[in-house]
């Protein structure tokens, strides 16, 4: 026997839609169109790649002029600070190329056989543990440059180094978990 089709379902499908009031289409159409509002914002984060890129090319140059007068602590920590550098530009680029795809517009790169393997497959809830995992990195350089000038630090900043990384920890451990039992990320 079947079912009789209930009167207050609503049935959205291509052609049982009645034509849309012509202001609401507006509006849609044009909260749309906003997505694009974000390029400038990818934009000049690709301009701060440069800026980076130029810190990175300063920190090299004192590093390889302050190798041969330099201690053993002092070279790990300026080459922490080229790694925290590097870091930062990985954490850039994931979320200018990931930010862009999910909420602008897809990459068309179908051709290219040098794109990263992970563009196209980054979901938000993935992103967002890519950028605690980047962010988790950098803290714990950042921690590790205390520990190698430890004898410059207080007590109290080191506490709160590691107290923060803890955090970041943490929170990374819960929103992997999160997203474990939400089921994202699972194919």
């Amino acid at each position: 026997m079947a079912v009789p089709p209930r009167h207050n379902a609503i049935d959205n499908s291509p052609g049982s839609r009645k034509p849309r009031w012509r202001p609401e289409r507006s509006v849609e159409q044009t909260i749309l169109a906003s997505r694009w509002l974000l390029v400038p914002f990818y934009l000049g984060l690709g301009i701060s790649l440069i800026v980076l890129l130029i810190k990175f090319g300063q920190k090299m140059v004192t590093l390889v002029f302050a190798t041969f007068i330099s201690g053993s602590n002092d070279l790990i920590t300026n080459v922490l600070g080229l790694i925290d550098l590097s870091l930062l530009a990985n954490l850039l680029l994931i979320v200018m190329f990931s930010g862009y795809e999910n909420f602008v517009s897809r990459f068309e790169l179908d051709d290219q056989k040098y794109k990263p393997a992970w563009m196209g497959h980054v979901d938000f809830g993935e992103l967002k543990l890519k950028l605690l995992s980047s962010i988790i990195a950098i803290s714990a350089v950042h921690l590790l440059e205390t520990f190698m000038n430890i004898h410059e630090v207080s007590d109290r900043e080191i506490e709160w180094s590691i107290g923060i990384q803890m955090t970041f920890v943490l929170t990374g451990l819960l929103l992997a978990l999160m997203n474990r039992v939400s089921g994202i990320g699972r194919p």
